[in-house]
């Protein structure tokens, strides 16, 4: 008996391509062309200290009053790095039309801008 792999025919959620770059797969090939950009600019000594997929916490886990645990709210960027010229922190979302609305992305993107206000944000649409 032979058997299927359906994986392969599985559609995404908003239609995007999953590419592999460096043993890395990134959810879009939007995304795998951005961070082949950034390798780019930090090879060219522009940027320092690339990083895929950071975390960062909106809000803490806790414990309700009824003793329940309730986990964090956390924001997971696509990329950051630091500026080598002038030192800034960057933080870098590459986002579709679609998923830049998607609303629980807008309320963590708010979130976001609130408690890391030192942090520059750029948003790839």
């Amino acid at each position: 008996m032979v058997k299927f792999d359906w994986s392969k025919f599985k559609k995404t959620k908003y239609n995007n391509s999953k590419t592999e770059v460096d043993g890395h797969v990134f959810d879009s090939k939007k995304e795998a062309k951005h961070y082949v950009y950034l390798r780019s600019l930090q090879s060219a000594g522009k940027i320092q200290n690339l990083e895929l997929q950071p975390r960062f916490e909106l809000q803490p886990g806790y414990r309700g009053r009824d003793g329940v645990w309730v986990r964090p709210i956390a924001y997971v960027a696509d990329f950051r790095y630091r500026d080598a010229v002038d030192g800034s922190v960057v933080v870098v979302d590459v986002k579709s039309k679609i998923t830049e609305s998607n609303p629980v992305y807008r309320l963590k993107r708010k979130l976001f801008l609130f408690k890391y206000p030192d942090v520059v944000f750029r948003e790839i649409v």
